[in-house]
């Protein structure tokens, strides 16, 4: 299992969306929120994203297809 930083930052259309429900829903995936700043029109989140490097892969492409910015904070940490 690989654990990957991150900051997500979400457009307008999605801030009602449970986007980060849907990825643990579809992706064998475990998120770690550790901090988060959402308001009416914008919002980022910074956390940290486990599981086996091929999901991880894929939840990354779910995000960017939907048009969430990814930041990569760190490299994948054991």
């Amino acid at each position: 299992m690989k654990t990957q930083r991150l900051e997500l930052t979400f457009p307008e259309k999605l801030i009602k969306r449970p986007v980060i429900y849907e990825m643990v829903r579809d992706f064998d995936v475990v998120p770690n929120i550790r901090r988060a700043n959402v308001d009416e029109k914008y919002g980022w989140i910074v956390m940290e994203l486990s599981g086996e490097e091929e999901e991880l892969e894929r939840a990354f492409r779910f995000l960017q297809d939907l048009g969430i910015e990814i930041e990569y904070l760190e490299s994948f940490v054991e």
